[in-house]
């Protein structure tokens, strides 16, 4: 989820560092379903993995040929992915930053992801961010998963169906509302148009 800004980025990071330093993998070493489910459309080159965490998905792209830059505000979570990285034999690139001040480069990536993390001023970024024909993928949880966990700050849910609001100018190649009894999330892949050839 965003920083609060009650929090500060400080204290942020110390919540995040603190979670992170157990020996499990807090979110499992497994990328999620709807990568996997759809790596063959992704196009191949430079990667970029916001709110990386323990890296999960950044090293299954490693894992397919993607030059995978992780950003994310704790360092904890990052040795963990370091960990897995070498442990599947390839390597990540990683940048520890506060994703409300991170700057992302126009026109640089062929795929970013951003996975159960939601900040709504990051999208056109993402967008910007992309070069022509690259794609995005993102999965968060939604309103629904309120059911499973009450006590959820609302402001970092997703409303059905918002996900596809928030990418305007890419188009949706693949999106999805899942409740699996026990929580609830959406996920989209959509693709920023390429120019057209003469």
């Amino acid at each position: 989820m965003a920083i609060d800004s009650s929090w500060g980025a400080e204290a942020d990071k110390e919540r995040w560092n603190q979670k992170y330093e157990t020996g499990n993998y807090l979110f499992g070493r497994d990328p999620i379903q709807f990568l996997t489910d759809h790596v063959d459309l992704l196009p191949k080159g430079t990667a970029l993995d916001l709110a990386m965490g323990e890296g999960r998905n950044g090293v299954f792209l490693a894992t397919k040929g993607f030059q995978v830059t992780g950003v994310d505000i704790s360092e904890a979570g990052f040795k963990k992915a370091q960990v897995l990285a070498s442990e599947k034999g390839v390597t990540l690139t990683t940048v520890v930053a506060d994703l409300e001040q991170y700057t992302l480069p126009p026109n640089t990536f062929d795929l970013i992801i951003c996975t159960y993390y939601l900040q709504r001023d990051l999208f056109p970024k993402i967008a910007m961010a992309l070069k022509p024909g690259g794609m995005v993928l993102i999965e968060t949880y939604t309103v629904d998963h309120l059911q499973y966990r009450p006590k959820f700050n609302r402001t970092f849910l997703l409303e059905r169906n918002e996900l596809l609001t928030l990418l305007p100018g890419l188009r949706v190649v693949r999106y999805q509302e899942v409740d699996t009894g026990q929580e609830a999330f959406a996920s989209i892949l959509a693709q920023k148009p390429a120019p057209a050839t003469k």
